[in-house]
């Protein structure tokens, strides 16, 4: 049998870290507050009835500059801040444990994040390497490469492109020249129903919805220990957004983890099914 190519998809804020990635560093050291930053951004947003992501990308140039911190929007300055965010108990090991699982399954696991946090924060913390492809806001810089404004803005309702990319293996989010272009289903390098989507929340729900409605897995992941974000995930799978939710703690022999495993068995016998049947077709048509 052919090796089954399975795509994991991730959210990464609240998903894979327990707080927004711009309150690890660049806030404090642009000296603001989350709640202030936030707050502000919430304001702007309905004031100037304006995208809140944009928003948000706007203040963090405004913001730095206000406070003579330019040298904090630098390519390389925000890379380095993602190497203080914290991530969720197990993290760390979980990208080689499900590789080794699907190896083992003769399977491939591809990882991808989809956030509206910053990639250039994303790009610099210690798990970027596991990503076939990292999508996230991203700015448009000077010869200098200093931040100037928002090149990419990635909002709940656009998340979804992306998982249209990975499905077609149109990864380059420069191109739109072919994501609309009619691909038979069968040509798709990643097939909706060998999908698993990681999220937490509302601005998940496209994405969840859409993974789920095609054939594939939406799983809610919450902050253990906190009743509001257990609620969430319990509402989101109640209301038909999810499949599963489990507390978010990566480790080997915890729920997330071997519930995946399960997952990954029903991808994998699924797609083996579906090649022997192709196969026998073709040796039908062959007599």
């Amino acid at each position: 049998m052919a090796k089954t190519k399975i795509a994991f998809i991730y959210d990464f804020d609240k998903t894979l870290s327990p707080k927004d990635m711009q309150e690890y560093s660049f806030l404090p050291d642009i000296g603001m507050t989350p709640n202030e930053f936030w707050k502000e951004v919430k304001q702007e947003t309905k004031a100037q009835k304006a995208d809140n992501i944009i928003t948000y990308m706007q203040l963090m140039i405004e913001k730095a500059n206000a406070n003579g911190k330019e040298n904090e929007l630098t390519r390389d300055a925000l890379k380095k801040k993602g190497k203080n965010i914290e991530l969720f108990k197990g993290v760390e090991s979980w990208f080689e444990s499900i590789n080794q699982y699907a190896k083992e399954k003769n399977a491939i696991v591809e990882h991808y994040i989809i956030s509206a946090g910053n990639k250039e924060i994303l790009e610099g913390t210690s798990i970027a390497k596991y990503f076939k492809k990292i999508y996230g806001c991203s700015f448009r810089f000077d010869k200098n490469n200093v931040a100037k404004s928002a090149g990419l803005a990635i909002n709940y309702t656009n998340k979804t492109q992306f998982i249209f990319r990975i499905n077609k293996g149109l990864l380059d989010e420069s191109d739109n020249s072919k994501i609309n272009k009619y691909t038979p289903e069968d040509e798709r390098p990643i097939p909706f129903n060998q999908m698993v989507y990681f999220g937490d929340g509302d601005t998940d729900i496209p994405c969840m919805k859409l993974v789920k409605d095609k054939g594939g897995y939406s799983v809610s992941v919450y902050k253990p220990n906190s009743s509001k974000s257990r609620k969430k995930a319990t509402e989101l799978l109640e209301d038909g957004r999810v499949n599963f939710f489990f507390p978010a703690n990566y480790s080997k022999g915890k729920e997330i983890m071997e519930n995946c495993k399960l997952i990954i068995n029903k991808i994998v016998a699924q797609s083996e099914l579906k090649q022997l049947e192709t196969r026998q077709l073709k040796s039908i048509n062959l007599k």
